[in-house]
C-alpha cells in the first residue's frame, strides 16, 4: 500500500497557518480526484477541527449535518440538537463554544465541496464575510478552509474581485495533479518506461494511480482497469461529467471529437453537429474543469483566435475517448482481451509517443531549474504554415510547416526548440537533421539564439554523453521543483 505521497509544501503552509497568531482564511481548489480532501484530512488528523463534506442537498439539511459533525468531532454532542436559523448562527455557535472551552487553541473549519454548499445557500459568501469581519478576523482562533472541485467557480466566486471574500484570504492553494516524477512513486516495482506509460494512461491523480497494480504488466492493467466494465476507471469519465455538468451529451460529444483529432472549433462544431454559436460555452466549461486546454503556436505573437486548437488535458479522458468509448460495443461483445489486442495495441505506441511530447514539455522547466536559468519563460509547442517571409499572412493552401514538439521561449533572448522521439532511434544524425529543418521554418522574429534539445526514450550510444540529448532516465533523474 502506497503511503501518502507528496504535498509537503501544502501541508507545511497549512501547519504554519494553524500555528500563526492570527485567524486564517485559505481557499483550496483544484479539479476533482486531485487529492484535496485527502490533503485536508491528513492535515487535520492531529488538530482540532470540523470537516464537513458538502452535498447536493437543501441548505437546512446541510446546516444540520454540519452541526452533527461538529458535535461529534469536538465532543460537543449538544450541538446536534441546535436548530439554527442558518449558516451564520451555526458557524458562530461552533466557533464560539470552542473558544469558550479551549480559548488558547485554534479551530479548523473545513467546508469541502464548497460549490455545492454555496449553490444551496446563495448568501453564504456574504455570511462568511460577515463572520470573518465581525468575529473571526481579530479573534485569531479560526482557520477557515474553503475547498472546491470546480476551479472556475472558486476563482470567480471566492477569489475574484466581485466576491464578498475578496481581499480576505491569507493564502490559497491551487492543488495540481502530481508531475511525472511524483506519480512514479506510486509504482516503485515498475521500470521507468512502465512508470511513464502509467502516467500517460491516468496522469497524476492519486486516486487513479492507486488503481494500477505494479505487480502486473501495463497491458494487464489496461485490460483489468480500463477495459473491464466492472472496474471503476471504466465508468469514471461518465461519472465525472455527470457529477459536474447538467447536460452530459454535448460535452461528451465535444471530448470525443477532440480525441478523434478535431482540434479547431469549426471542426469540432461540424463533428458534433452542435450549433457553432453554442460551442464556445461548452469548450469553456470543459477548460474550467481542467478537462480541455487551449493550444496555440508559441512564437510570441498574440495568438490568433483562428490558430487556437483544443486538446484533452486529462490523461484518463484522453485515453478513454480515444480507445474505450469508440470500442464500447466490441468490449462488451468480443471482450477486453480481444479489443486490446486487435484494436488498441496496434495504435498504442504511437499514442504513447504523443503523450511523451507532453511529458517533455513538463520536464523543460525542471531542466531550466537544473541549469540555473533565471529568466522568465513560457513552454509550449509550435505549428504553422510555410511563408515566403515572416510578415506575410499564410495561405490556406500553403504546405504545412514542421510541428515542433517543444518550445521554450525565454526572456533572455533564447528560444529552445525540441524534438521528441518515443520510438527507436535508428540514426541520431537523421533526428538532428530533422530538427535543423524545422528550426529553419520557425519564425524567429526577435532574432533570439535558437537552442536545440532532443528527447528520446533511450539515448543512442553515439549520443550517450551529449548534453542536449535527454533520455527518459535523464528526465526522471532531474532534481528539484520546476520554476514556473
Amino acid at each position: 500500500m502506497v503511503d501518502f505521497v507528496g504535498r509537503a509544501a501544502e501541508l507545511r503552509l497549512l501547519a504554519q497557518a494553524f500555528d500563526s497568531r492570527r485567524s486564517e482564511l485559505i481557499p483550496i481548489y483544484g479539479r476533482r480526484r486531485v487529492g484535496k480532501s485527502e490533503l485536508i484530512l491528513r492535515f487535520m488528523a492531529d488538530r482540532p477541527g470540523v470537516y464537513y463534506l458538502g452535498q447536493q442537498s437543501p441548505a437546512g439539511l446541510q446546516v444540520r449535518e454540519f452541526l452533527t459533525e461538529a458535535g461529534r468531532a469536538l465532543d460537543m454532542p449538544l450541538l446536534a440538537n441546535l436548530r439554527p436559523g442558518g449558516w451564520r448562527q451555526a458557524l458562530l455557535t461552533v466557533a464560539g463554544q470552542w473558544a469558550a472551552m479551549r480559548p488558547d487553541s485554534k479551530l479548523v473549519l473545513a467546508l469541502d465541496e464548497f460549490q455545492w454548499i454555496a449553490a444551496a445557500s446563495p448568501g453564504l459568501l456574504s455570511t462568511l464575510q460577515d463572520c470573518w469581519d465581525r468575529e473571526w478576523k481579530n479573534a485569531g482562533n479560526v482557520l477557515l478552509l474553503l475547498c472546491g472541485s470546480y476551479p472556475g467557480f472558486m476563482e470567480r466566486e471566492v477569489l475574484g474581485k466581485a466576491s464578498p471574500l475578496f481581499g480576505r484570504r491569507t493564502a490559497q492553494i491551487h492543488l495540481q495533479p502530481f508531475g511525472f516524477r511524483e506519480a512514479a512513486r506510486f509504482h516503485p516495482r515498475w521500470s521507468l518506461e512502465d512508470q511513464a506509460k502509467a502516467y500517460f494512461l491516468v496522469g497524476g491523480l492519486p486516486q487513479y494511480l492507486l488503481c494500477l497494480d505494479d505487480t502486473r504488466s501495463i497491458d494487464r492493467n489496461i485490460r483489468s482497469n480500463l477495459l473491464d466494465e466492472f472496474a471503476p476507471l471504466f465508468h469514471e469519465p461518465t461519472f465525472l461529467l455527470r457529477e459536474e455538468l447538467r447536460e452530459v451529451a454535448p460535452y461528451h460529444a465535444v471530448l470525443f471529437a477532440v480525441a478523434s483529432g478535431q482540434a479547431a472549433a469549426p471542426a469540432i462544431a461540424a463533428a458534433t453537429e452542435l450549433p457553432e454559436r453554442n460551442l464556445p460555452y461548452y469548450l469553456q466549461q470543459l477548460v474550467n474543469l481542467g478537462y480541455l486546454r487551449r493550444r496555440y503556436p508559441l512564437d510570441r505573437r498574440r495568438p490568433n483566435p483562428r490558430q487556437v486548437r483544443f486538446a484533452i488535458d486529462d490523461p484518463l479522458l484522453r485515453f478513454w475517448f480515444r480507445f474505450v468509448f469508440p470500442n464500447m460495443s466490441a468490449i462488451r461483445g468480443s471482450g477486453p482481451e480481444r479489443v486490446l489486442g486487435d484494436r488498441i495495441a496496434p495504435a498504442l505506441d504511437a499514442w504513447f509517443g504523443s503523450c511523451f511530447e507532453r511529458l517533455c514539455r513538463e520536464a523543460l522547466p525542471l531542466i531550466y531549474a537544473a541549469e540555473g536559468v533565471t529568466a522568465g519563460f513560457e513552454v509550449g509547442e509550435y505549428w504553422g504554415v510555410q511563408r515566403r517571409n515572416i510578415t506575410e499572412s499564410p495561405s490556406p493552401d500553403a504546405p504545412p510547416a514542421a510541428q515542433i514538439d517543444v518550445v521554450g521561449f525565454r526572456d533572455d533572448n533564447w528560444t529552445d526548440l525540441g524534438e521528441c522521439k518515443w520510438g527507436r532511434i535508428r540514426w541520431a544524425p537523421a533526428l538532428e537533421a530533422e530538427l535543423d529543418r524545422k528550426t529553419r521554418l520557425y519564425p524567429n522574429r526577435r532574432g533570439a539564439t535558437l537552442g536545440r534539445r532532443y528527447f528520446v526514450r533511450r539515448k543512442p550510444g553515439s549520443r550517450a554523453d551529449a548534453k542536449d540529448w535527454y533520455s527518459l532516465q535523464d528526465l526522471y533523474a532531474l532534481p528539484g521543483k520546476p520554476r514556473t
